[in-house]
């Protein structure tokens, strides 16, 4: 099957839901109050693309490239990025409801996620060194065996980190959130 390829396309009110797509490229795209839901992308690439207003819950991306994405103010619960490629994965997250999704196993250094509802999310085995977790909510999120190094929870709020588990050398938190995490060369501002 040949690739199909779509680049600098602007994609509005278009409904993918419950559709699959095989082997699509997606370069330098935009999507604007489009629906993916319960829709299946399979090894496709994504390259420098941003989604606004779109509705992406139970979207499989599976062996997808997501390469440089930003999403504003999409749905997308129950994801499971882990299983995405990891070549070049990088994504940014601005106020998103990404609550249940799955991000095992994966590289994100420094990705922001802002403004977002980020519950029941699991993050273990991940490295999300110097990322940003600003404005956003964490209730019942997993993090376990994650690299939290340096990274921003100043503003985040109902997170659970156990130190013992998770690296969290030089990660930010507010005041009144550091208790008993003084031994683990935490900054506090």
């Amino acid at each position: 099957m040949k690739p199909q390829t779509h680049y600098d396309e602007f994609f509005n009110k278009i409904s993918f839901a419950e559709k699959e797509m095989q082997n699509t490229e997606f370069d330098s795209c935009s999507f604007t109050n489009c629906d993916f839901s319960n829709g299946s992308f399979l090894s496709s690439l994504f390259t420098n693309c941003v989604f606004t207003d779109c509705n992406l819950s139970m979207t499989k991306f599976n062996d997808c490239q997501l390469e440089n994405i930003s999403f504003k103010n999409c749905k997308l619960l129950g994801v499971n990025f882990s299983s995405c490629n990891d070549f070049l994965f990088a994504l940014k997250f601005d106020a998103c409801i990404l609550d249940c999704c799955a991000f095992i196993g994966k590289k994100m250094h420094k990705t922001p996620f802002m403004n977002s509802s980020i519950k029941e999310v699991d993050f273990s085995n991940c490295d999300l060194s110097n990322s940003s977790f600003k404005n956003s909510d964490l209730s019942q999120t997993t993090f376990n065996n994650t690299n939290l190094r340096g990274v921003d929870f100043r503003t985040a709020k109902n997170y659970s980190i156990n130190p013992e588990i998770n690296s969290i050398a030089k990660a930010k938190f507010s005041l009144e959130d550091v208790a008993g995490l003084l031994p683990y060369n935490i900054e506090i501002e």
